[in-house]
């Protein structure tokens, strides 16, 4: 893995805070954490807008061969009082 070199200032509380939470190690691990908790996060927010789409394109209560799922999931709730 190519390495690049990052110079920059921050918040020294929350520089400090991060250290903390992090469990000690160099800055520039803490600084990697929070690197992929970033993109881990915006891969979540890409996949819940796919399922989005995907239920805007057919809601849950469009009927096909096997009927629909909002009558499927009433059907669970009932069953399972």
């Amino acid at each position: 893995m190519t390495r690049v070199r990052v110079s920059t200032t921050v918040d020294a509380e929350l520089i400090a805070t991060a250290r903390e939470v992090h469990g000690g190690g160099t800055d520039a691990s803490v600084i990697e954490a929070a690197l992929r908790a970033l993109l881990a996060a915006h891969h979540r927010a890409e996949v819940d807008a796919a399922y989005d789409m995907a239920w805007a394109a057919m809601p849950v209560d469009t009927p096909d061969e096997w009927g629909d799922l909002a009558s499927f999931g009433a059907a669970v709730r009932r069953a399972s009082r």
